[in-house]
């Protein structure tokens, strides 16, 4: 599979480990699924490193915990059509590309990408979490290389 370069707005296929799953123990995401990528850093000649947030269909109790995707945002992606957000609470970083990047397509091995969530939407995400961040309420988990 080709990797894509990873950029900051970048819905990849991503096995993800939630952070409760991760304090119970468990090492490895139960699912694939879209996940954003919000940070890349890059230093020297070491892989880049990334974070990204899950993308589920179960709302925050909490509005401020995620920020729903629009539909049309959805549909270009091709992701389904039920409601979706990117969870604001917790994070997995990881070594790009990684053992979980998985095919937008199971057995294609043509993308792990499924797209850009568009600039004006991205910029609401990054300003949300870069709150978050500051005020420590942001989790991420580091992954395995």
């Amino acid at each position: 599979m080709s990797w894509p370069l990873p950029r900051p707005g970048l819905v990849v296929r991503y096995a993800y480990l939630w952070a409760r799953k991760a304090r119970e123990g468990r090492d490895e995401g139960a699912k694939d699924r879209p996940c954003a990528i919000v940070l890349v850093v890059i230093r020297d000649d070491d892989a880049p490193r990334v974070r990204v947030l899950p993308i589920t269909h179960s709302a925050p109790s909490d509005p401020s915990d995620g920020l729903e995707i629009p539909q049309v945002t959805k549909k270009r992606l091709g992701l389904d059509a039920e409601r979706s957000w990117v969870v604001l609470t917790e994070a997995n970083d990881f070594v790009w590309p990684g053992p979980d990047l998985r095919p937008v397509v199971p057995g294609d091995l043509g993308s792990a990408a499924y797209g850009f969530l568009p600039p004006g939407f991205f910029r609401v995400l990054r300003d949300r979490l870069l709150a978050r961040y500051r005020s420590k309420r942001l989790r991420a988990i580091p992954r395995t290389e």
